[in-house]
């Protein structure tokens, strides 16, 4: 059996499949490659998995792109299989969680010529598919993030708010997130890239959450997210994932690399707020956090 008929097997895989020579050098990138992560093969191959596009992380927001932490080239060097539950980078900037699988290849000796890299989109995709759709329905959805909107902020505030009660227990948190000195990037860009920045981080942003939480665009280059959690320990972890993760995401408009970063303020839900009270509280530690230097989170 020739490589040719692996080829057309590879090819119609629904995870993305990549290989690599010793040196790390992409020989070969699969459609479900290119869907996933956005950069067509003429855009990776021939270039090197560590030459800034996949810019694989950790859920802390490191990188993992040198010899010295990433698992592929681990894998090439001690021939051992590996997964892990990373981001990589997408080609519009935003990341995206991803499983990842790396085998080695081996010659008719036995020696490492290379390994291929499996990964596959680890969203909740018919979830938010569902969710979409009922958005739209609603009118509750941001027409530009496709989050939902501060209206279904603030029924899903108030429906959390009124659960709490009930339970009289505290088992959430609230984070707001604004995108700093985004001004700057509307007057040295124009604002339809402001709006892909905006998207860029709206992005990270839920994929940042996971199952944990549900982002909402609040207005401008404000977010509010609501947390399922009740420990306060948690909630600042997933508050500094996101940070992290937006801090290494990137917009690319042509030679220029937009970066940008966020302050965030967050807090549990106490028996004794209101939906104002809370959504003020978690308002002033963002404008804290910005008032402290920015790109930080200040937590309750």
């Amino acid at each position: 059996m020739d490589f040719s008929l692996y080829k057309v097997i590879l090819d119609h895989l629904y995870d993305g499949v990549y290989f690599v020579d010793n040196d790390r050098r992409i020989l070969y990138w699969n459609p479900s490659a290119e869907k996933l992560t956005g950069y067509s093969s003429e855009d990776i191959m021939g270039s090197y998995c560590f030459n800034n596009k996949l810019n694989h992380t950790t859920n802390e927001g490191i990188l993992l792109c040198n010899n010295r932490m990433c698992p592929l080239a681990k894998t090439l060097k001690d021939g051992s299989l590996r997964e892990a539950e990373l981001y990589l980078q997408h080609k519009n900037g935003h990341r995206v969680p991803v499983s990842v699988r790396i085998s080695p290849i081996r010659n008719e000796n036995n020696e490492i010529i290379g390994a291929v890299e499996i990964f596959s989109d680890n969203s909740c995709k018919s979830h938010l598919q569902e969710q979409v759709a009922q958005l739209k329905e609603l009118s509750l959805m941001d027409s530009l993030t496709r989050l939902g909107n501060r209206r279904y902020a603030e029924i899903e505030l108030l429906t959390k708010m009124d659960e709490m009660r009930r339970l009289s227990r505290t088992f959430f948190g609230v984070l707001f997130a604004d995108i700093d000195y985004f001004k700057r990037v509307n007057d040295r860009y124009g604002h339809d890239i402001g709006d892909e920045v905006i998207k860029m981080v709206a992005k990270t942003i839920q994929n940042g959450l996971g199952d944990f939480g549900t982002a909402f665009r609040w207005g401008g280059e404000e977010f509010l997210a609501i947390i399922n959690t009740s420990i306060k320990e948690q909630l600042y972890e997933i508050a500094e994932r996101v940070r992290a993760l937006t801090e290494q995401s990137a917009f690319q408009l042509g030679n220029d690399e937009i970066r940008v970063t966020i302050s965030v303020g967050a807090s549990q839900a106490q028996l004794s707020d209101t939906d104002e009270i809370l959504v003020k509280r978690v308002d002033e530690l963002l404008y804290l956090s910005k008032n402290l230097g920015r790109n930080r989170v200040m937590i309750a």
